[in-house]
């Protein structure tokens, strides 16, 4: 009786791990339904390296570590960073994060093309926003 308990109360725990974790996207994908989208963040990447928004949405950026991540706009090229902003693009400069559960809306991005962001602390860390 005690296993199927505790079977029964690890499987409800996993079912709300599974719902809470169902608004995020992964991959490269759309954000929910309103255009929007939400990327988190890891030790030194971004969980997904592109998202597709509707024109007029944005992303809000989420950090699952307290790693410090710096966000800008530009992006990393064979190991360099080239810091630049896109024209159409909204100006990120310096976006600070420096705890886990910090979050920051980054848009609207109101104009359709492909933006690029980046972290100054990580090489290599970047996320390709494409706007439809």
């Amino acid at each position: 009786m005690k296993k199927l308990l505790l079977a029964f109360a690890f499987l409800c725990m996993i079912s709300v791990l599974v719902v809470a974790c169902g608004g995020t996207t992964t991959g490269t994908g759309s954000g929910s339904s309103n255009g929007n989208a939400t990327v988190h963040m890891g030790q030194t990447n971004f969980d997904q390296s592109s998202v597709t928004i509707s024109k007029g949405g944005t992303v809000t950026l989420v950090s699952d570590t307290s790693s410090v991540h710096i966000i800008s706009n530009g992006q990393w090229v064979n190991g360099v960073a080239k810091p630049g902003k896109e024209p159409g693009a909204p100006t990120v400069n310096n976006a600070q994060f420096t705890s886990s559960g910090e979050s920051k809306v980054i848009g609207p991005f109101n104009t359709a093309g492909t933006f690029h962001l980046y972290c100054s602390v990580h090489p290599g860390m970047q996320l390709t926003i494409i706007v439809q």
